[in-house]
């Protein structure tokens, strides 16, 4: 799956278009190596994304195309 939508799909960040934003300015790393927002996200990959002075690290734990929104945060886990 590709980064942007992972990001939307785990309902890391709102928007889509948000997340490519994100992704293009290099706030965005997939196992410390900037990340674009095409590159494919697979289980076990650690994402760091940068939010203005705070961090956030997650780790990829499933991936799926659709998601209810209780069910989002099973996707990733907090490091």
């Amino acid at each position: 799956m590709r980064l942007d939508k992972y990001l939307k799909v785990s309902r890391i960040i709102k928007r889509r278009t948000i997340a490519n934003e994100a992704c293009d300015s290099g706030r965005v790393k997939i196992n410390d190596k900037v990340a674009k927002a095409s590159q494919d996200v697979k289980i076990g990959d650690i994402i760091e994304i940068a939010f203005g002075n705070n961090t956030l690290k997650v780790k990829v734990t499933a991936i799926s195309e659709v998601v209810k929104k209780e069910n989002a945060r099973d996707m990733y886990e907090n490091i």
